[in-house]
């Protein structure tokens, strides 16, 4: 009974939420892409690319929303969804490639893989591009859509640990907390592990407890981030953004959350029924 009232998401919802969170995340990366290509004054040209992509993909998304939350897309609602999924696919393996090619491809050493261009973000367009083509071609597959949404979600928390790692040991861990976020992505990572080998309920509660301190230290960090930013050198607010820490990277951990918590929160058995008009 406990677990019946824990299934807050209905399934008819569950595709138009999923879209949601989707077109949130790229309307996001627009402001985020741009922060972090300033450091260099969007130096080289391909630099352009992501921040048009992300403001492409959320004009296209926001005008088809409307039919995918009613659970019937139109045909070019639908192929227009699956060639931003596909691009986006692409696009964050080529900004993984581009970002590598700057020096660790050249010296192929640990050092030069945490100095360079933080080369793991990227990725963050192939797990968005994943969940809108998963969203597209498995709506009706709802015991897949649903374990597909979880599988994503832990994919992005191997990526936090990555940065997490790569990102602090620039300074040297030099504030014990910076191993939190660490710790806590493993932890993450661990506990999704474990309810996708079993594919059971009955690890809901401890999901649900390891998200809520995702959220925490998502909260924790963007509220340091920003603290460490503000305090900064620079006599511009906004080059202290620019320079200093990232200020909205922590945030990844409160969006992951959210997205296991979609995929955890859906009926078993159950899932988005979505029509295609033809």
């Amino acid at each position: 009974m406990a677990l019946r009232a824990a299934d807050l998401l209905q399934p008819s919802r569950a595709g138009a939420i999923l879209e949601a969170f989707v077109l949130a995340n790229f309307a996001f990366l627009i402001l985020d892409v741009y922060l972090a290509h300033s450091v260099n004054n969007f130096r080289h040209a391909a630099e352009w690319v992501p921040l048009g992509f992300s403001v492409l993909a959320t004009a296209v998304l926001t005008a088809t929303f409307p039919s995918v939350a009613r659970g019937r897309p139109g045909r070019l609602s639908h192929r227009a969804g699956l060639s931003i999924g596909f691009a986006s696919i692409a696009l964050g393996i080529a900004g993984l490639i581009y970002h590598l090619e700057g020096q660790f491809f050249e010296q192929r050493t640990l050092r030069s893989l945490v100095y360079t261009a933080p080369f793991a973000a990227p990725l963050a367009y192939s797990g968005v591009g994943f969940l809108l083509v998963l969203n597209r071609v498995a709506p009706q597959q709802s015991h897949e859509w649903r374990w597909w949404v979880v599988f994503l979600a832990m994919g992005g928390f191997v990526g936090c640990f990555v940065l997490a790692v790569c990102d602090h040991a620039q300074n040297g861990f030099f504030h014990r907390s910076e191993w939190w976020p660490v710790v806590s992505s493993a932890i993450a990572v661990g506990v999704l592990a474990m309810v996708l080998t079993d594919h059971g309920r009955s690890h809901l509660g401890l999901v649900l407890g390891m998200l809520a301190l995702q959220a925490v230290t998502g909260l924790a960090g963007f509220f340091y981030h920003v603290s460490a930013d503000v305090s900064g050198l620079s006599a511009s607010l906004f080059e202290n953004f620019v320079h200093g820490t990232p200020v909205f990277a922590p945030l990844l951990f409160m969006d992951l959350a959210v997205l296991a918590a979609i995929g955890m929160l859906v009926p078993a058995g159950e899932g988005p029924q979505v029509q295609v008009m033809r």
